[in-house]
Formats: C-alpha cells, structure tokens, sequence
C-alpha cells in the first residue's frame, strides 16, 4: 500500500470518529434543544453551540444571522436528528458488546456472554450470528456519517446558505472582480502613459532643442552653458524614468526582497514614514508585489492630499492566515474611498480575493487598512 493510500485511509477513520464524537454530544444535547425551543429561553445560545459542534467535528456551516424565531424552529426539529443518532449510536455500541461478550466467553470458556445457547457459547453460535452481526455494525457504521450529514444540512437548510448559492455567490463575485481587474490595469496604463508623456517626454523634447541651440551657438562660452543644461536634462530625464520604472516594478523587489523595498520607499517618500515589517518568511513574489504596491500607491495618496508629518507602515500576519497592512497618516483626514487613487487600491487588493477599508474621519487620521489571503 502506498504512503498516499495509507493517509487517505488514516484521514477517513480520523474523520469517522470526529463525527462519533460530535453525533455523541449532539445527541445528548437534542432534547436540551427541544425543551429550549418549547421555552423560548437561550435558543440563540444554543444554536451557536450546535453550529460550532458541526463545525469542530464535521465542516463549516454556512449560516445567515441568527434570528431567535429561526433559531427555535430549528432547535424544535433538530432534536429528531439526536434522537437518531442517538439510536445508530446505541444499536453500534450494543453490537460491539454483543459480540466481544460472545467471542471472549468462547476463548476462556466463560459464562458472561450476552447471547448463549444453553449455557455456553459455542463456534456455530458466533458463526450463525457473524453475519447479521457484521452486516448491522457496517449499516450502523455509514449510519454515524448519514446522521452527521444529515445533521449539516438541516442547520444549513434552516439556518444558512446551500452549496449552490454560495457557488453562484462565488462566481458572481469573481465575474465582478474580473472586471475591476481589468479596470485597474487599463487605469494603470493610462498613468504610465500620463507619466511618460508629462515628464519623461517634456525632458526629452527640452533636450533635443538644447542640443539644436548648441549647434548654433556662436562662441564656446555659449556652447558649453547649452552642454551643461543639456547635461543636467538629460540626467533628470533619466531620473524620472527610472522612476516611471520603479512604479510599474521596483527591481529592488526581485533583488533584495519586500524589506529593502519597503526601505527604499520611506527613503524616497517626500514625507517622514516609518516601516514595520512582521513578516517571518516571504509570502511569496505575487503577495510581496501587492503588499509593496498598496503602501506605496497608500503612502504617495497620503503624501499628496493629506499633507501629513508621519505615515506609520505595519505589514504584520493576522492571526487568521493571511497578512494585514495598517497605513496610518497623521494628516487632515477626508479622504474619499471612491476617488481614483483608493478606488484603484481597493480594485488591487480585491484582485487576489482580499479585503479593503479605508477610515478617515475630517480632521485625521486617516488608516487604510487591506487583508491578504495566503492560501
């Protein structure tokens, strides 16, 4: 048998005596549910508890909010499940000491067997009986998971949302998500080429008519003043486009990793930012590459419209398995969640399935806060 096989098989049996465990309690605590449906009296409560049962012994159930009249209508009917597995419980457990009592009175010739025949337990008896014996304990057996998926889908049908409407609710959203992507990365073009032609092609076109005034310039004195502002354009020209550069894909990202790139940015920022960096190990090149472009799309918008004195970087885990950034600038707050810069921040964070809130009462401060699933 392959290792593979071996865990599947681990992992079924592991699974198994989850819902034994979880049908057990449930079981004990149907009638509990029912005499709570009967007097109205912590139904909320309760149902809580059963949702967070299935969930720790079986699979996550997805409920709408809980409503007290919902909640005891499910409890009124719940407790029949209980009772039924109360009963596969009972019939397994009964047939498991049925026969250890057969088959140890048969091995040490004992009297304590449950089913004899005159007075004794013989071969033919535990061979007569093997069979229906064995054919109850695999009914009984599937019985325990039927019970337990039955168990799911009355809390799911009452209380929450089927498989198929979280499915449509799913593809819906990612339809929509899809959408903003190529939104944001049209929005993202049309900035570069705002940028090239404002900056990297004004510098440019000032070069070229430095250069043809230097051709004609008529004494040395004259020609070497163009070829030092010809000089000076040309390095700036390069500067910004080693800038435009850096805001479509910071090389020092690939090269040094999320660490040296946060550095740089505060260093490059034209205000004061501080950097607080948690992670232990790299989230990986597409997740480094969001986290670096939320805080500084974040921190150039805070820069720009905010007028602060400190912008505070927090890139942390969120205990949750995905990663929390926290931008937080002291400046004059306002700041519109659907203008182009957050608009465009939210659409990149929604990219890869993440989470987006912006806070920024009048007067400040003003804190962006984005979740990023790792899975």
């Amino acid at each position: 048998m392959h290792q593979g096989e071996r865990l599947g098989a681990g992992s079924l049996v592991r699974g198994w005596f989850r819902m034994l465990v979880g049908l057990t309690i449930g079981s004990l605590t149907g009638l509990a549910g029912l005499a709570a449906a009967a007097t109205g009296v912590g139904v909320v409560r309760l149902t809580e508890y059963e949702l967070d049962r299935i969930t720790r012994f079986d699979r996550a159930v997805h409920t709408n909010p809980l409503t007290r009249q919902g909640c005891r209508r499910y409890l009124a009917v719940r407790w029949l499940v209980g009772a039924l597995g109360a009963c596969v419980i009972w019939l397994l457990a009964s047939w498991y000491v049925v026969g250890i009592s057969m088959v140890t009175a048969w091995l040490f010739d004992g009297d304590w067997a449950l089913i004899e025949e005159s007075d004794q337990v013989t071969l033919g008896l535990i061979a007569v009986l093997a069979i229906p014996g064995a054919v109850v304990i695999f009914v009984t057996t599937a019985g325990v998971v039927g019970v337990a998926v039955l168990d799911r889908w009355l809390a799911t049908t009452m209380l929450g949302t089927s498989q198929q409407t979280l499915l449509r609710e799913r593809v819906a959203e990612l339809t929509s998500t899809r959408a903003e992507v190529i939104e944001a990365i049209d929005d993202e073009r049309r900035r570069i080429e705002r940028d090239l032609h404002d900056g990297v092609q004004q510098r440019l076109v000032a070069l070229g008519m430095l250069i043809g005034r230097a051709k004609r310039a008529r004494g040395e004195e004259q020609l070497q003043e163009l070829l030092r502002q010809a000089h000076d354009t040309a390095g700036e020209a390069i500067d910004e486009l080693r800038e435009v550069a850096t805001r479509v894909y910071p090389a020092v990202l690939d090269d040094s990793g999320l660490d040296a790139a946060l550095e740089v940015l505060a260093e490059r920022s034209s205000v004061r930012v501080e950097i607080s960096n948690r992670l232990v190990s790299s989230p990986g090149t597409a997740l480094e590459a969001v986290i670096y472009f939320v805080t500084s799309e974040a921190v150039t918008n805070a820069a720009k419209h905010a007028d602060p004195s400190l912008v505070e970087v927090h890139v942390r885990p969120d205990g949750r398995g995905g990663i929390a950034i926290v931008v937080r600038d002291d400046g004059i707050g306002g700041a519109d969640p659907t203008g182009t810069g957050l608009s465009g921040l939210a659409r990149r964070v929604k990219a890869v399935d993440g989470a987006f809130e912006v806070t920024s009462p009048p007067g400040g401060p003003t804190t962006i806060y984005a979740r990023l699933p790792c899975e």
